[in-house]
C-alpha cells in the first residue's frame, strides 16, 4: 500500500505529499495500480517524471512539440498548450483529447487543470492504464515501461534507482 512513509522513502525530497497523497490512492484504486509491483513502477516513474512531486507542469516551453503530429498537435501553439503536465507529464493535444473523454473533464480548454493534485495525480494513473503498464509491472518489464511513457529510456538510471528503493520498502 502506497504511504507518505513509503513516498518519501523512494523519494526523500519529495513536496506535497500529504496534498496529492489522497489523489493518488484514488487514482491508483481506481486503474488497480494495487500491487507492491505495480505500486512500485509506478512511484518510480512518477518520482522521475515530476521531479520527486516539485514539478506537476514541464518547465521547459513546449514549443519543441510544435506541429508533432504523432502527439496531435495539429494546430498552431498547441505545443506549448498541451506541454507536459500531471506526475506523468501528459504531452500533446491527442492524449489531452483522450483523457478528456474518459474523465469527463475538459482539459482542452482548461489544461492547467492537470497541474493542481487532483489531476496530476489522477492523470497519472489513468496514463497508467490507457497504457496496460499494469501488466508490464506485473512482468518486472521496467525498461518498457520507460519507453511507453518516456518515448526512450531518458532518466533510466534515475527511474532504476527509485525502482530499488520502492523494491526494498515495498516487497
Amino acid at each position: 500500500m502506497i504511504t507518505k512513509e513509503l513516498i518519501l522513502g523512494i523519494m526523500p525530497n519529495a513536496r506535497n505529499v500529504d496534498i496529492l497523497l489522497p489523489f493518488i490512492l484514488t487514482g491508483c484504486d481506481r486503474f488497480e495500480i494495487n500491487t507492491s509491483k505495480r505500486e512500485n513502477c509506478f512511484l518510480a516513474q512518477v518520482a522521475l517524471e515530476s521531479g520527486e512531486f516539485r514539478y506537476l507542469k514541464e518547465l521547459a516551453s513546449g514549443e519543441e512539440y510544435e506541429g508533432r503530429l504523432d502527439l496531435g498537435n495539429i494546430e498552431a501553439g498547441d505545443g506549448v498548450k498541451f506541454k507536459g503536465r500531471g506526475l506523468i507529464q501528459l504531452t500533446g493535444r491527442a492524449n489531452y483529447a483522450k483523457i478528456s473523454a474518459d474523465l469527463e473533464v475538459d482539459f482542452i480548454d482548461n489544461p492547467a487543470l492537470l497541474e493542481t493534485p487532483e489531476y496530476a495525480s489522477i492523470s497519472a494513473c489513468w496514463f497508467w492504464n490507457s497504457h496496460k503498464l499494469n501488466d508490464l509491472a506485473d512482468q518486472d518489464l521496467f525498461i518498457a515501461i520507460t519507453r511507453r511513457i518516456n518515448g526512450g529510456t531518458n532518466g533510466l538510471v534515475q527511474r532504476q534507482a527509485y525502482w530499488a528503493k520502492a523494491k526494498l520498502l515495498n516487497p
